[in-house]
This record gives C-alpha cells, sequence and structure tokens, in this order.
C-alpha cells in the first residue's frame, strides 16, 4: 500500500512555549486559535492518520527545536556530599568537640613535651579523622553510586506510535513533538499532548493532582492529556505536543529538592537514641569536670614523687594551668567517646548493602524505608494474575451454548456462527492484556481468523473496566451496509443480557430460566477449574436504534445473542505455594483482591495454597465477594476482617475499604500493583510492590519496590530481607552501645582517679575506625531460615531490647575491669609486662575485645554464633583486615598511636583476655528476661 508522503515540520517556527502552555493551562481559546486539534497537528507537521516522517533528520530537528523527552538527570553524588551523610546530625558538634581536644591536648604536650610532641598528638587526631572517614566512605560511596546508575532501570519502556503510516514501537524516551501515540487501558501517557479519537478515553491524574477521582478526556471538550498520568479506561491515539523538560510534569520535576539522604523512620528512631546519649555524655564530662578539679584542688591528687600536685599558694600557676589544662582534656575526651556518629552510619551501611543485595533476588529497592518495614508487613494484598500466577494465559476450553467443543473439532460448527467469532475478536480485542492476546492466537490458529480490517467501519467502542467487566464494538459492514454490535466480558455478565444463544447448527435458541440455568452451571464448573471465563456476544442492529440521546451512538446491551464461553487458565508461579507456606510461617497474611467471579477466585486460591482445605474437606478462611464486604457493617467488616483470603468480584473502592480495615486493625499492609487503577488503595498501603515485566511505568515511579520478575517468591525474599535490615540493625546497635558504655565508663573512672588509659587517638581509632570495620561486617549478614520463623516486626517494640541490654552490660563491665585492673599498675605483677609497654597492652586488649565482641553480636540470642559464618565472605573479610590494621598500627605506627611493639607472648595475651568476652557471651545468654522494656529510653 502506497503511503502518504508527510511533509517534515517547519522546526524553526514551531512556537514550543505556546504548545506547551496550551496544555498546561488546558486553554480551549489558545486551542481554537490554532485552529484546533487538527490546526495543531497540521502547525507542527503531522499527520493524525500517517504521523511523522520516519525520517533520522527531521527527529533530530524536531528533538533541537522542541527538546527530547527526558529529564535533567540528577548529578551523581561526589565523594565528599557523599562523606557528610553519615555525620549529617553530628558533624558540626564533632567538629568543635575535635578541635577543642586538639588545642588542649597541643596546648598540655607541647608545654611539658616540647613543639614535636604536641604536633605528633594533634596530627594523630586529625589522621584518625581521616581514616574514620575513608573507612566509612569506602564502604557505602560504592554502593550510592551503583544505585544512581541503577535509577532509570524503569524507566525506558516501549510505547507504540504510527511515523510515515507505520505503526511501530520505540522507547518512551524517543518520542519528539508531533508523535501520534497509541493509547490503551494501563498505559501512561509518554508526553504532555491532544487526545485525536472520538471515543473518551479516562485518565488517572492523581500523580498530578492527588485526586483520586479519574477525569474524562474527549477529543471536543477536553482533549489534554499530561505526561506522568495513566489511562484507565478506553484506547486511542494522542498527539505529543510537549515532551520532557517543557511538560508540566518537568516543570514539577525541576522545582523539586531532591534529598540524596532519605531519612528512614528506624533512622529517626536512633536520632532520638543519639541525642539522649550526647546528653549522657556532656552530663557524665560535666561530672568528670567537677570531681577531677575538686580532688586537685583538695590535694588528693599526687604526681611521680608521691607529692600532692597542689598545695596552695606553694604551687606555681603555670602548674596550676598545665593541671586544669589536663582535667578539660579528659573531660573533653569523655564527650567525644559518648558521641554515637556511628549509630546512622550503620543503619546507612545496612540499607545500601540491603538495596544492592535484592537487586541479585530480582528487585528495585526504590525508598529506603520500604527496606524497613517490609519487615513489619503482617498482610500482604495482591492480585492475581502477574503476581500469584503467571502473565501468560492460554485458552483451555470452548463451549457453545450447552455444548463443550473439543480441541480441534472446531470445523463442526456452523460457517456462520465461526464468522461472527472471529468478528468479535477482530475488532473488539485491542490485545492490550494476557487474556486478550490469548482470545487473539486461539483465534489465529484455531479458528484460522484473518478478517480484513477494511471491510468494515467502526462507528463507536465501549472499552472495558473494572465495573463494567465487558467490551462491546458498534460496527457498519461496507458490503451490505448492516450494522452489528459485538461484545466481549466476564462470562456471567455478558449472559445476563442475552435472550437467546447459537448451536453449533447455527440457528439460535432462547433462553428460558432452564437453559439460563444450566449455562450457568457451564460457567460454575469452569471456574471450578481455575478457569477465566469470558464470553462472546452479538446482534444485528437497526440502523435507526443506533442513534440515541441526542445523536449519541449507543450500544444495544439487551436482547443479545450468546456466541460462546471459553475458558483461559493462568497456572500458578513456580514455587507459589512453598511461598505461601513462607508466609504463614512468617505470620504474614496472604489476601488476594481480585475482579474474577468467585468461583474462579476461589479455584485459582485454593491451587496457589492461600485456601488451604482443613477438617472435613472445609475450606481455612473466607471468601467474599466486593460488594458483600462493601454492605458489611463497620463492626461485621473488623470481625470477619482476619477470616478472609480471597475478595472477588472487587472494585477498586472495595480493595482501599479493605486496606483501611487493615490499618483500623494494626495491620502493616504492603499492596502490589495490578497496573490499572488502584492509587487510592496504593496511597494508603504502607508498602507499594509493582511487577516489573506487567507494570507501566507510571505504576513502576509510584512503588516502593520493584519486583523484576513478576514472580511472587521475590515478594518472600524482601519479606526475609527486610527483617534482615531490623535485625543486622540491631546487632549493631548492641555492638556500639557494648563499645560507648565500656568507653564512657573507663574513661570515667580513670580520669576522676588518675591517668587515663587510652589516648585520644587511641579512643578515636577504636570508636571511629574499629567500629565502623565491625559495623559493616555486621551490616553485611545474610537472611536465614530462621528469620521467617518469627513474627512481624512490631512497630512498638523496642528498638533496644531487654535481651540487647543484658548483652551489652554484661561485655561492658567485663571490658571495663579488665583495663582498669591494668591500669592500677596490676600488669606488671600479673603478666609480667613492663611499665613502657603497659599502654599498648591496654589499648591492643581493649581493640581485641570488640574484635571478638563482633562475634557475639551475630546472634543475639542463640549461643552459637558461628553458624553460616563461612558463607559470609564480607564479615570474614572485615573481621580480618580489622585485626590487620590492629596490627599495623601497634607493630609499625608507634609515633602516632603512642604504643610500643609487643613480642608474641603479649600478643597472645591479649587475645586470650579478649577471647574470654566470647565464653562471658555464651554464660549470660543462659540468662532469661522480661520482655517488658526495664529502661526507659528502651522503646526508641
Amino acid at each position: 500500500m502506497k503511503t502518504k508522503k508527510v511533509r517534515k515540520a517547519p522546526t524553526d517556527k514551531i512556537d514550543q512555549t505556546g504548545l506547551t502552555a496550551l496544555v498546561k493551562y488546558k486553554d480551549m481559546c489558545l486551542l481554537k486559535n490554532f485552529g484546533g486539534v487538527q490546526g495543531v497537528v497540521s502547525a507542527i507537521g503531522s499527520c493524525v492518520e500517517n504521523g511523522i516522517d520516519n525520517d533520522a533528520e527531521d527527529i533530530a530537528h524536531r528533538r533541537e527545536a522542541c527538546g527530547s523527552n527526558t529529564f535533567e538527570k540528577l548529578a551523581a553524588e561526589s565523594f565528599f556530599r557523599f562523606a557528610a551523610g553519615p555525620f549529617e546530625y553530628f558533624t558540626i558538634f564533632i567538629l568543635v568537640v575535635l578541635s577543642v581536644c586538639a588545642a588542649l591536648s597541643f596546648g598540655l604536650i607541647t608545654k611539658r613535651h616540647g613543639l614535636k610532641e604536641g604536633l605528633s598528638e594533634v596530627g594523630s587526631m586529625f589522621v584518625a579523622g581521616l581514616l574514620a572517614l575513608i573507612s566509612a566512605n569506602l564502604s557505602t560511596f560504592p554502593l550510592g553510586r551503583s544505585l544512581y546508575k541503577l535509577s532509570g532501570v524503569s524507566n525506558n519502556s516501549l510505547v507504540d506510535v504510527v511515523r510515515s503510516g507505520r505503526r511501530q514501537q520505540i522507547s518512551i524516551l524517543e518520542v519528539v513533538v508531533g508523535d501520534v501515540v497509541f493509547l490503551k487501558i494501563g498505559d501512561p501517557i509518554p508526553a504532555d499532548g491532544l487526545f485525536l479519537d472520538e471515543p473518551s478515553l479516562q485518565v488517572d491524574q492523581s500523580s498530578m493532582t492527588g485526586e483520586s477521582d479519574f477525569v474524562h478526556v474527549n477529543c471536543s471538550e477536553n482533549p489534554f492529556l499530561f505526561l506522568g498520568t495513566k489511562v484507565v479506561d478506553g484506547h486511542g491515539r494522542m498527539l505529543a505536543t510537549s515532551v520532557g523538560m517543557n511538560t508540566f510534569w518537568g516543570e514539577i520535576m525541576s522545582l523539586t529538592n531532591h534529598d540524596y539522604h532519605e531519612q528512614t523512620p528506624l533512622q529517626a528512631r536512633l536520632n532520638n537514641m543519639n541525642f539522649l546519649l550526647v546528653k549522657v555524655g556532656l552530663a557524665v564530662a560535666f561530672l568528670v569536670l567537677a570531681v577531677s578539679l575538686a580532688r586537685y584542688f583538695t590535694g588528693k591528687t599526687e604526681d611521680e614523687n608521691g607529692n600532692p600536685e597542689f598545695s596552695g599558694s606553694q604551687t606555681n600557676l603555670e602548674d596550676i594551668l598545665n593541671a586544669v589544662v589536663g582535667i578539660v582534656a579528659a573531660a573533653v575526651t569523655v564527650v567525644v567517646v559518648a558521641i554515637p556518629n556511628g549509630l546512622p552510619l550503620a543503619v546507612r551501611l545496612t540499607l545500601a548493602y540491603f538495596r544492592k543485595r535484592t537487586l541479585a533476588d530480582h528487585a528495585i529497592l526504590r525508598k529506603l524505608s520500604a527496606g524497613e518495614t517490609m519487615g513489619s508487613v503482617t498482610t500482604l494484598c495482591t492480585q492475581e494474575t502477574g503476581t500469584l500466577t503467571q502473565s501468560q494465559m492460554k485458552v483451555m476450553q470452548f463451549w457453545l451454548g450447552q455444548d463443550f467443543v473439543a480441541v480441534g473439532a472446531y470445523a463442526s460448527i456452523a460457517p456462520n456462527v465461526l464468522e461472527l467469532i472471529r468478528e468479535g475478536v477482530a475488532h473488539n480485542t485491542t490485545a492490550s492484556s494476557p487474556t486478550e492476546n490469548a482470545i487473539r492466537s486461539w483465534t489465529v490458529l484455531e479458528l484460522t481468523m484473518n478478517i480484513e480490517l477494511e471491510s468494515y467501519t467502526i462507528l463507536h467502542v465501549e472499552a472495558s473496566n473494572s465495573q463494567r467487566k465487558r467490551s462491546g464494538v458498534l460496527m457498519r459492514k461496507k458490503a451490505d451496509k448492516t450494522v452489528h454490535v459485538h461484545w466481549k466480558g466476564a462470562a456471567e455478565m455478558i449472559l445476563a443480557v442475552c435472550s437467546s444463544y447459537y448451536d453449533a447448527s447455527g440457528s439460535t435458541t432462547d433462553l428460558n430460566d432452564d437453559e439460563r440455568i444450566k449455562i450457568e452451571q457451564v460457567i460454575e464448573g469452569m471456574a471450578a477449574r481455575s478457569l477465566h471465563c469470558i464470553a462472546f456476544a452479538h446482534k444485528q442492529v437497526p440502523k435507526e436504534e443506533c442513534f440515541k440521546n441526542n445523536g449519541n451512538r449507543m450500544l444495544k446491551e439487551d436482547s443479545l445473542s450468546l456466541l460462546g464461553i471459553v475458558g483461559l487458565k493462568s497456572p500458578c508461579c513456580p514455587g507459589m505455594q512453598e511461598a505461601v507456606v513462607a508466609c504463614r510461617n512468617a505470620g504474614v497474611d496472604i489476601k488476594m483482591i481480585t475482579g474474577d467471579n468467585l468461583f474462579t477466585a476461589k479455584s485459582v486460591a485454593t491451587e496457589c495454597g492461600i485456601l488451604r482445605h482443613g477438617g472435613q474437606d472445609v475450606l481455612d478462611g473466607e471468601v467474599v465477594e466486593g460488594v458483600e464486604f462493601r454492605n458489611y457493617t463497620p463492626e461485621e467488616r473488623l470481625k470477619k476482617l482476619d477470616r478472609i483470603c480471597v475478595m472477588a468480584g472487587s472494585s477498586p473502592s472495595d480493595k482501599l475499604l479493605l486496606v483501611e480495615c487493615l490499618k483500623q486493625k494494626g495491620h502493616i499492609v504492603a499492596v502490589t500493583d495490578d497496573g490499572t487503577n488502584d492509587p487510592p488503595a496504593l496511597r494508603e498501603a504502607e508498602v507499594v510492590l509493582s511487577m516489573g515485566i506487567q507494570g507501566s511505568k507510571m505504576d513502576k515511579e509510584n512503588s516502593d519496590i520493584i519486583f523484576l520478575d513478576d514472580n511472587f517468591t521475590s515478594v518472600v525474599s524482601a519479606l526475609r530481607w527486610g527483617r534482615c535490615i531490623y535485625y543486622n540493625i540491631q546487632k549493631v546497635i548492641q555492638f556500639r552501645l557494648t563499645v560507648t558504655v565500656s568507653s564512657l565508663i573507663i574513661i570515667s573512672v580513670a580520669a576522676i582517679s588518675g591517668e587515663v588509659p587510652l589516648t585520644v587517638f587511641q579512643l578515636l581509632w577504636v570508636k571511629l575506625v574499629v567500629e565502623a570495620m565491625c559495623a559493616l561486617a555486621l551490616a553485611s549478614e545474610q537472611p536465614t531460615s530462621e528469620l521467617m520463623e518469627k513474627p512481624p516486626v512490631c512497630r512498638s517494640e523496642p528498638l533496644i531490647t531487654n535481651i540487647m541490654w543484658r548483652n551489652i552490660l554484661a561485655q561492658a563491665f567485663y571490658q571495663t575491669f579488665i583495663l582498669l585492673t591494668l591500669q592500677i599498675n596490676k600488669g606488671d605483677s600479673v603478666f609480667s609486662i613492663k611499665k613502657k609497654v603497659k599502654n599498648a597492652f591496654i589499648f591492643n586488649t581493649y581493640v581485641l575485645c570488640q574484635v571478638f565482641n563482633v562475634l557475639n553480636a551475630r546472634n543475639l540470642e542463640k549461643k552459637n554464633v558461628f553458624k553460616g559464618i563461612k558463607r559470609n565472605w564480607l564479615f570474614c573479610g572485615m573481621f580480618g583486615i580489622t585485626i590487620v590494621l590492629q596490627a599495623v598500627v601497634v607493630e609499625f605506627l608507634k609515633g602516632i598511636a603512642g604504643t610500643e611493639r609487643l613480642d608474641g607472648r603479649q600478643w597472645f595475651m591479649c587475645a586470650a583476655l579478649a577471647g574470654i568476652s566470647g565464653l562471658i557471651g555464651c554464660v549470660v545468654k543462659l540468662i532469661s528476661v522480661q520482655k517488658k522494656p526495664i529502661l526507659g529510653f528502651c522503646g526508641v
């Protein structure tokens, strides 16, 4: 067929500003000035039938003049911007404290030991801080960069356009001004533009306006379409008038402030705890300062010769100033120890690691807080096709009236009936869903459909939606000018408007009550075998009945003749039943919400394992219809809610009502997006899950987690990882609080009684480097099967439980006892340690205590902390690297660290003392504790 040549657009004369304003403000006056929709089409050099010229030069000119259908990508986060993330809540405070500590130490040490020693001490502090920054960001920065690269995974979908008269699929990113785009139910609007066809569309603009009501779009009164919205009913064509940053959505995007460091609910809880610990640290620091000054000025402290350091007027002013500076420096050190800067970093590490690992399990975490919330989900509301069952469908049965027609026996059907079925399928299916694809495939392969679409004129189309559940087409046959109406939809809905049916001979039989009951039994029998029942009906319409309601074409919906019923089936996803059992064992209730009839829904739910057979072949769980649930009283809904497993024949409002009731009863709800019209329910749910294959671009943009394989087993994986996040963070918190509590006690007691056993560099090394490495090791722990045997994490449950406090206090008191014992001159006699290496021995023992304690933190309750450790190579690597770095500091950086080299025997004794913490960890886990929080701030 010869294609009409499309003239190229005068791209230098296109008024893009005017086109943008036309749609943005829905300006009908401006549209009239353009000459209507057809005038806009001509102005931008396009054609309603043939689209733009499929010429690379013309397309390039359009892209240059009117922009490309892309958005300005956010700049990748720099290392230094990322570096500020872990410390964003305490950055200024830490810098002030470290500066004060460095200044005091520099002044004191320079006065006593000279400038060289002073510079060495200050330099050690800055080296420790730099190492902390590098260790924190070398682990998280690559993850952040990889997530930046993944940001566009779900954005490059395909759309149908016509260019040079040929329909073709292109990337949504390649749409240019002037393109004629084909739209159908579920499609995102790929650009701002104008609707071109007569049948109206219903569009969900909730992403733009926040309103859940759908907007009717037609060619005459409201032809305006916006990028970022979605078709929920109807089909047709649109003209793209603005793309990318020139669209209304692009304007919104340009005004949006993007936050790299999304704060999750768990991080908010940790911040409250962090500020509380800072207050405790300040209080202890002031106490240390007050007691130390009091002891000094009352003559209770002694110098190296055993004489009182302060002797009233006999002590010169310089010695007093030196002593006061040393006391203040010790107090500042207490504050440095108390600052829990590592906890926000721990959460950041865990969430970043989770985000990367879930990608390997075919899931993209778009919203960090969703990773945490998945661990608390108690109810999962899911649709059927594409999640519980596979997206591919196939026609399994065909019934003609009451007669079953076997595969391969279609030749026995009268030719006129076959021709009517072919006509109905050819003109009343859009191949926009797995169901319609399966019907078209069946008609082509089994019924040898080869209809010339040009032999009919389409007069009117009624698109299917979730309420009507049927679609119709009114068409005129060009050969004899006869007018026919074809309907297709849910079998029970079509049967209700039929008054007769065709038999195999091609004649029609009236549908009396007995005949209707028999066909209803056929439909119920098919549904009981998990078959989706789709019926076809037909009627020849007199011309005078085609126009009613002031000339608008209307489709006849009564006195139709039933053509036939097909039964389609989509098999359950592999591993579906095992996944449902895993969810149930984890305390997660699954509720299937579907628009299918009661029998089909019950059959599919039973096959997938959502409905189980109890005693005497009774189903364990209730199946209700949407209208039934809707008509319950509020009290009845809440009473029956937990028993309901399946809601059949449901509408979007029924789904929303179910989610609202679940939340009212205290459930944490996750909802899978079915890709059509569920914005209200999705906004109400805590977590929105979408499918990467079946879901549209907008579905993915509005979701929290995208499953790339459309498989329910991936949902189970997300639940497991969500719980892993929570428990890994609890492990990190226990480990870090152990270090904080022990350090605080050690420094406080030692500062009051005498010399502090650890230098500022050593404290910073433990707090900022050793902690960071060990936290990364704990954050990398893999999900275990035990996680799915525990109930969902309750949001009201304390973040720091009594079990954690038991473990923290036991380890902290042991570490305090060991270090203070060594400090109070007991090391020389007990371990034959020379005085000059005692500081290195104490420092090394303390660090190794933390290294062994990270093993204790791998399991908060069970004694076997080595289970599964071989599978976590990252944990083993961090464990080994920490020990190696500690050996380097002790053996080779004595000038900076203030240590002396240790021999093999001393290393063994350090390791033995630290290893006892493992034995203590096993013993204290035998002590049972009550669940109710003992301490007031346990519940943060």
